[in-house]
């Protein structure tokens, strides 16, 4: 099968269409190996993930092995950011470059600047530890990040101003971003060099919007059927060399959609 970074025209950054593997958490623990096996044959050769499913190390990984499949990033809890040698000890072990927080721990609705300012220091000194010891921290937002800060800002953007260049990066969740009422593209052109992961996700047109990290994850749609603007995002995705690209597909529609979606990847140019 021909390898789709070639097929979306994407050979100039060598992209490459992974997979979260968070969109089969319902069907992989009846069938780890069966299910590995079927995103083999879908194409995908990167994951996104970090648990082996009640197998060993070994075990899961010569299923990686049987299948092709690297997983490139792994999800760290927030709470274990000041502990990071267990946290780099599995990293190593799945061979992943980049380790990824997917929240911040919040009391309302959302983060508030008092929380955001605890989590700079916090993403900082881990992001410069795993630096030095060759793994990227990325955060990814779920759109509770997106409060007024200072009138013309957010606390996204505080997030992102806050924190070292060199040390932290973020992984974009277009969906999320959207969800927040946000423009994924305004946001990749603005920070170029911060975001170097991406979750790829569309939404179902005529979704409301919210700011509390919360959606039916039913309004998750075939990529290109929603409002996202997938092609724009791409486009200027691979403008600015994003890399990993992973679907993730939460509806309980995904084993069905993200053959689709990944169709649909290679029409664009």
């Amino acid at each position: 099968m021909m390898m789709i970074a070639v097929a979306i025209g994407a050979s100039a950054y060598a992209q490459e269409i992974g997979l979260q593997l968070y969109t089969f958490r319902k069907q992989i623990p009846g069938d780890v190996a069966g299910m590995h096996k079927r995103i083999h044959e879908m194409g995908i050769k990167e994951l996104e993930g970090g648990d082996t499913y009640g197998l060993s190390m070994d075990e899961y990984k010569k299923i990686l092995a049987d299948n092709d499949l690297k997983v490139v990033s792994i999800g760290v809890d927030y709470d274990k950011l000041d502990a990071l040698y267990n946290v780099m000890a599995q990293a190593k072990a799945f061979g992943a470059t980049y380790i990824t927080c997917f929240s911040i721990p919040h009391k309302g609705m959302t983060l508030t600047k008092e929380e955001a300012i605890e989590a700079l220091r916090k993403f900082n000194t881990a992001g410069e530890i795993l630096r030095k010891s060759g793994f990227t921290l990325c955060y990814h937002p779920h759109g509770y990040e997106f409060a007024e800060y200072e009138k013309k800002w957010t606390i996204m953007d505080l997030l992102i101003r806050g924190t070292e260049p060199g040390d932290v990066k973020f992984e974009m969740d277009v969906f999320w971003f959207k969800q927040a009422g946000q423009d994924p593209v305004r946001w990749l052109k603005s920070y170029r060099g911060r975001f170097v992961t991406m979750h790829l996700k569309d939404r179902e047109k005529g979704t409301p919007n919210t700011t509390d990290g919360k959606a039916d994850e039913n309004t998750n749609v075939v990529l290109g059927d929603g409002d996202v603007n997938i092609a724009g995002v791409m486009d200027i995705a691979k403008s600015i060399g994003i890399k990993h690209f992973f679907i993730e597909d939460e509806s309980s529609r995904s084993l069905e959609q993200v053959p689709k979606s990944l169709a649909y990847l290679k029409t664009l140019k």
